[in-house]
């Protein structure tokens, strides 16, 4: 009898596909080949501002939860970093000027929700953007710094200076949820949000898209 497959890989392999839908979504597609512009990029880091507001106040409340607690990580925190770049980017009155598209409003709702019922919800989230963050996001963090000549200003979203080895700390994370104590059906319904957040991420690329196009009109 085969050894049954951790859920840290089963979710790794259950996501591929949305996960490479979600970075081949036009808008980021255009970003990533220099098709973009440096306000697309602006745009961009603004809606993040929202959702790792949403994750990360969402995030000191489950600190009181035994399973969840164990995923948080100060080392992780992303707000102080995208309130710098927004104020390098946009000026002193960045929240001033901007707010959230449709797809982030709805996303940021449904991390509240969890945050505050769903402890394997929460993980879902926190997994599925600070994992990409440390993987894909290092790649797009050097390009974005070529393309529009950054140093450290603007792209300090994705410089995690307080983690000198990501991929010790993937492994980290991923063992930790293989030892989570979660039934298997527990499992699929985490790994059916992680489905969700990938999509709410294909969503708002379509959003910016739209938006763009609609200050071109």
């Amino acid at each position: 009898m085969s050894e049954p497959i951790p859920f840290s890989s089963a979710l790794r392999e259950r996501s591929a596909g949305a996960h490479s839908g979600s970075e081949s979504a036009g808008f980021m597609s255009d970003l990533m080949k220099g098709e973009g512009t440096r306000d697309d990029y602006v745009a961009l880091v603004a809606q993040h501002w929202f959702i790792y507001e949403a994750l990360e106040s969402t995030a000191a409340r489950m600190k009181a939860d035994p399973i969840a607690a164990g995923f948080i990580s100060d080392r992780l925190t992303r707000l102080p970093a995208l309130e710098a770049d927004l104020e390098f980017l946009l000026g002193p009155d960045w929240r001033e000027r901007i707010e959230p598209l449709p797809t982030t409003q709805r996303y940021v709702d449904r991390i509240n929700q969890v945050g505050a019922t769903w402890p394997g919800g929460f993980v879902a989230h926190h997994y599925t953007r600070y994992l990409g963050d440390l993987s894909g996001g290092q790649f797009i963090g050097k390009l974005m710094a070529r393309r529009f000549g950054f140093d450290t200003n603007g792209i300090g979203f994705y410089l995690f200076n307080d983690i000198a080895d990501p991929k010790a700390f993937k492994d980290t994370y991923r063992e930790q949820l293989d030892a989570t104590p979660w039934a298997q059906d527990e499992q699929e319904r985490v790994i059916d949000e992680v489905l969700l957040a990938y999509r709410f991420n294909t969503e708002l690329f379509e959003d910016l898209a739209r938006a763009k196009e609609s200050q071109v009109a």
